[in-house]
């Protein structure tokens, strides 16, 4: 899955996430054009996940 379709699916997604991760505020799962990758650091330092975990995970729904 690219960057694209990621962002995509994260739009769709992004509620469920913060309900699985509680510890997530709204300005750590908010995407802003071209900060993607700024934001997936903020859920790997929240999860303790790494950006390839989150991915999969993502990918899944």
């Amino acid at each position: 899955m690219n960057n694209d379709q990621l962002e995509g699916k994260w739009k769709q997604i992004k509620g469920e996430f913060k309900q699985k991760y509680g510890k997530l505020t709204d300005d750590d799962v908010t995407y802003s054009e071209g900060k993607f990758d700024e934001m997936m650091g903020r859920l790997q330092e929240k999860t303790g996940k790494s950006k390839e975990e989150l991915q999969r995970e993502i990918d899944k729904w």
